[in-house]
């Protein structure tokens, strides 16, 4: 249940892919305070990581056989590519968190590639959280990120340490800012102790998004009407693919 701040408009741009075997990045804030405006790019520095554990009963969700690169039909969402590494990768950032049933979350970013995204960075930002919330602090080192390096935020991910992989009420308000200012955004939730264990989803256009973005309750955690709020992404434009992922993580 993550609190992640809305997209910003200025922020749509593209960013260039890493190779697979990239190590995972750790840019501390205090050295992005530092330097600023001078690139991001020139302030990273790579701490390689023990190769992430494999985990065999992780139900990594499948796609269909890719279809023709053509343009999307007048109200088709774009097609968009996310990497097969990416639950993996994001549960074994997340173990600690996980193992004190605390949350994690994330933002997948990438870049339009034709007529479709490809999501290649995994960013975890500044954050504190419960056993059933997360939320993003110090959101300015985000958006400085995503606008050095030209990147479209496509996608945010956060983990269930003790529950099931669902969409809570929490979830739906955080992501119809998403999906609001970009119709392809989808929302990944992992949830190591549950099966399934990861779910990739979106709100239904009608009646999901505009049944969320009018509902008034004040409460955190609240009911919805009986409605197909929310339905699984994976089964429609989002594809799992075997491409290259980056890990940039500025908690430290």
């Amino acid at each position: 249940m993550a609190t992640l701040a809305t997209p910003q408009p200025c922020s749509s741009k593209t960013l260039g892919l890493l190779k697979a075997s990239t190590p995972t990045i750790f840019c501390p804030p205090d050295r992005i305070r530092a330097c600023l405006p001078q690139p991001l790019a020139c302030l990273l520095h790579t701490q390689h990581l023990p190769t992430h554990r494999a985990h065999p009963h992780l139900h990594i969700p499948t796609s269909q056989p890719p279809a023709p690169d053509s343009p999307p039909n007048p109200g088709q969402l774009k097609t968009v590519h996310i990497p097969r590494d990416c639950f993996s990768r994001f549960l074994d950032i997340a173990s600690l968190n996980t193992s004190r049933n605390k949350e994690t979350c994330g933002l997948l970013l990438g870049k339009a590639k034709g007529h479709k995204y490809i999501v290649s960075t995994l960013l975890i930002p500044k954050q504190h959280s419960t056993s059933d919330t997360c939320a993003m602090d110090e959101e300015e080192l985000v958006l400085q990120f995503t606008e050095e390096r030209s990147l479209i935020t496509l996608g945010w991910i956060h983990t269930h340490p003790s529950q099931s992989c669902f969409m809570s009420s929490v979830d739906l308000h955080t992501h119809s800012g998403f999906q609001r200012m970009l119709p392809e955004s989808f929302a990944v939730v992992c949830a190591p102790k549950s099966t399934p264990s990861v779910g990739i989803f979106r709100l239904t256009d009608p009646p999901g998004l505009k049944t969320i973005l009018d509902c008034n309750a004040k409460e955190s955690f609240h009911p919805h009407p009986d409605l197909p709020i929310y339905t699984d992404a994976d089964k429609g434009h989002v594809k799992v693919k075997d491409i290259p992922l980056e890990i940039v993580d500025i908690r430290n």
